[in-house]
């Protein structure tokens, strides 16, 4: 009991989240009367929070990194416009015109990587200046108008499902097979990780309560897959966000460049002292910001299948408030990518169930407004008991 208080106390703000998040869920499951957890609300779910959790993963890194980015709503709206100038108006294949969104929101991440890390204007500046640019220019680019409609095939990246390779009949086979494969290699990771953690004497759960744990994720993982397979399988976004969370969660524990942004947030002059290259790494930092916010409004376009001048409103407020709920610490440094998509949830399942009984917009801000600051409360809470 001991090992296990202590492990909890390591990992407070994690742990918090996560049975925060199940207790949101059952509230609002209560509340609307079941709606909540069935099949077609929950791939709902998924479908109106992607392009969140696409910005909640490059917005943990510019946090952890002591930066913010204002312009991230403004530059997925941008992108947006540019796809479907692209796309729609000049015929424009669809893979060559998402490469240059792509390509595009890399540039403009770079534009304002260049003016933080080299010229040291402040990001805060910096973003808020390019929020009102990049608006500005979506305005310009539709003028004013919307464009649509996508090609279907640009549609589906965001509203497509995987097909049913096994032609199940009321049921999404495929879907049930993914869920049991990623079952095994859950399993497989938590019994190799056990391994390497008692090779170099680490402390490590209890097998009891290591089987306990690995039974609840091996449950809520089994009935989250079965619960898409009832309805239409697995959305082709869901596989985006599974692709991004596990390239950034291994980008940011397993690599060079990851402890690198830890370092730099945790604190600049050191991190430079011991020979780490700091403008790079923030320059880099806010070149993915602008890949992932391209993405994200390629993926807000493709849901709405049009292209909007008020597009992306608030987005970056989402994401920001999306990494402090799910454990970043406002003084950089600390944060995981799965804390992110954890507190990218937690104000996801709150829009929706706050709307499914009936809860009007006014209070639903106020009410996600107080939540954040209750979550930065809780971090410099956490920080003045160890100091």
């Amino acid at each position: 009991m001991g090992s296990m208080a202590k492990i909890f106390k390591e990992n407070t703000t994690k742990y918090s989240m996560v049975i925060a998040l199940v207790g949101i869920m059952i509230f609002f499951q209560i509340a609307s009367g079941g709606i909540l957890l069935k099949p077609l609300n929950i791939t709902n779910l998924i479908l109106q929070n992607s392009y969140i959790l696409i910005l909640a993963i490059g917005m943990l890194l510019v946090i952890v990194a002591f930066q913010i980015d204002l312009s991230v709503g403004s530059v997925a709206a941008v992108i947006g416009a540019l796809a479907a100038i692209l796309i729609v108006n000049n015929h424009v294949p669809v893979a060559l015109g998402i490469i240059i969104s792509l390509a595009a929101g890399a540039v403009i991440g770079a534009f304002q990587g260049y003016w933080i890390a080299y010229v040291r204007i402040p990001a805060f500046i910096t973003t808020l200046a390019g929020m009102l640019i990049f608006r500005g220019l979506t305005y310009v680019a539709l003028k004013g108008t919307s464009i649509a409609p996508f090609p279907s095939s640009f549609q589906k990246m965001s509203t497509g499902f995987i097909p049913d390779f096994f032609k199940g009949q009321g049921l999404h086979i495929t879907t049930l097979v993914i869920g049991l494969i990623l079952t095994g290699l859950y399993i497989f990771y938590e019994i190799s990780n056990r391994k390497t953690q008692r090779k170099y004497d680490f402390e490590v759960l209890a097998k009891g309560l290591l089987i306990v744990k690995m039974a609840a994720i091996i449950a809520v993982l089994n009935i989250f897959f079965y619960a898409l397979a009832v309805y239409k399988g697995i959305p082709n976004v869901l596989v985006l966000l599974l692709v991004l969370i596990g390239f950034y969660t291994f980008l940011t524990t397993k690599t060079t460049i990851g402890r690198h942004i830890y370092a730099l947030g945790g604190n600049e002059k050191a991190a430079r002292l011991s020979g780490i290259k700091t403008k790079k790494v923030i320059f880099l930092v806010f070149v993915n910001m602008g890949v992932l916010a391209a993405l994200s409004g390629l993926v807000f376009a493709a849901r709405l299948n049009s292209a909007t001048p008020n597009a992306g409103s608030n987005f970056e407020l989402d994401a920001i408030a999306a990494c402090f709920i799910g454990g970043a610490s406002t003084a950089g440094g600390i944060g995981t990518i799965m804390g992110a998509i954890i507190g990218g949830l937690v104000m996801g399942v709150m829009n929706n169930g706050m709307s499914l009984i009936g809860v009007g917009i006014d209070w639903q801000q106020t009410i996600k407004g107080l939540v954040l600051l209750i979550a930065v409360a809780f971090d410099v809470y956490s920080k003045s008991k160890t100091i």
